[in-house]
């Protein structure tokens, strides 16, 4: 594929379209949630992601879930696994979409970082998930 064309839109494909389009304009909200989440449990629970069925939501991804998948996938996540491993959540945001058969990394540096924007936006975790799953619900169609 050339640089600068676009694929067709399939149902494919769609999904990852408008989950993009969801973090591009929610990445404060996703960022200040991902800090209160990790000031809350750090690594223990996983990583966060988002499972798209059959409504979007929240949930975390055990590490070792994500490894027994990297095994039955031939080792094809190790590179996702690699990202996981050096996250650094005072600087980014690291989340798994979870797809129809598929996964998606979302990971971005937001400006500004993590604790700024959790500081910023003053709400607590259960608010920043109500109203980031209502904005997916509304958002991602899939």
């Amino acid at each position: 594929m050339m640089f600068g064309s676009s694929q067709p839109e399939t149902q494919e494909n769609k999904w990852r379209r408008q989950l993009d389009r969801f973090v591009k304009e929610n990445q404060q909200e996703l960022a200040a949630l991902c800090w209160g989440l990790w000031l809350e449990n750090g690594r223990e629970l996983g990583t966060i992601g988002i499972n798209l069925q059959p409504t979007p939501h929240f949930v975390y991804c055990p590490q070792t879930a994500v490894e027994n998948l990297n095994e039955k996938v031939e080792n094809r996540l190790q590179e996702l696994l690699g990202i996981i491993d050096n996250h650094q959540p005072e600087t980014e945001v690291v989340m798994i979409a979870i797809g129809k058969g598929e996964i998606k990394l979302i990971q971005f540096a937001p400006e500004p970082p993590p604790p700024v924007c959790f500081e910023q936006l003053s709400q607590d975790v259960d608010t920043l998930l109500t109203s980031l799953e209502q904005k997916m619900s509304a958002t991602l169609a899939v």
